[in-house]
């Protein structure tokens, strides 16, 4: 199902894992798409005396105004996840790695501003996307979900995808259907457009890996690559990689991926915090 070029997602069960695989597919892919339970990320999460000053600020408050125990859980081990992939991309300390969000939501990597962040939950599963070349995003649903074609494709169809889909026999239509919905959510995200960005505007080919016009033409010259996996657990994962003909060397490092004024500035600060 995957096309040459996306990386499988990497699990990753907690802060203990084999991070130079991260930084390994960084250099080699040029990004890096990591998995994980929320569960297992748990007692990092919560028995890290290190936890406010780990998350940031704001991700801190965000924190304490979230009522349900599940949802704080799950937001604290997402966090921790994007810091340690993050830090193992760039060669850093999680605790050095600043996230920051953009007008709607979207994270990045403050003072690195080369390499695109991603992240999408479902149930138990935790995803991050991480591009040192372009734009990425990235989408799950549980494999297993229904959905009901007859009344969600005209909202999320072409008419070319409408097409192909009509026919199929219903258990093939729902697997098609679900890996559209998974694949143009992660091509929204990826834009920092999410669901302002209307799904019957653009479509993808039978096989799931190319970006169509709502008729059905080709609508780039390859530099999306889109992919969509099935995990362990029953978890659908959609991929939308962007090649935007950036810096092919892969040092990712973080004295090359940072402005040196910003460098500066988190090394003096971490300076003052060990004094």
């Amino acid at each position: 199902m995957n096309r040459p070029g996306i990386a499988e997602p990497l699990l990753m069960p907690g802060p203990g894992s084999p991070w130079s695989r991260v930084r390994q597919s960084m250099a080699w892919h040029g990004h890096v798409v990591v998995q994980a339970n929320w569960r297992d990320w748990l007692p990092a999460a919560f028995t890290d005396p290190e936890l406010r000053p780990l998350l940031g600020a704001r991700d801190w408050r965000r924190l304490r105004t979230l009522r349900d125990p599940e949802a704080r859980d799950r937001f604290a081990a997402s966090r921790l996840l994007v810091k340690y992939t993050a830090g193992a991309a760039l060669q850093a300390a999680p605790d050095t790695v600043e996230l920051a969000y953009k007008a709607g939501g979207r994270p990045y990597l403050r003072g690195c501003d080369q390499i695109e962040v991603s992240l999408s939950h479902t149930g138990d599963l935790l995803v991050v996307g991480l591009n040192r070349r372009g734009r990425i995003g990235v989408d799950t649903e549980r494999a297993d979900r229904r959905i009901q074609y007859s009344a969600i494709h005209r909202h999320l169809c072409t008419p070319d995808e409408r097409r192909r889909l009509a026919g199929l026999p219903e258990a093939e239509q729902q697997h098609r259907l679900l890996r559209t919905w998974t694949l143009k959510e992660a091509y929204t995200k990826a834009l920092g457009q999410g669901m302002r960005m209307g799904f019957t505007q653009f479509g993808f080919d039978a096989d799931a890996t190319s970006l169509l016009t709502p008729q059905g033409a080709p609508a780039s010259h390859g530099e999306w690559t889109f992919a969509t996996f099935v995990l362990d657990g029953g978890y659908l994962v959609a991929v939308a990689c962007h090649d935007a003909g950036l810096d092919q060397e892969g040092d990712t490092a973080v004295g090359t991926m940072l402005d040196e004024g910003f460098l500066g500035e988190v090394v003096d600060l971490v300076s003052r915090a060990e004094r």
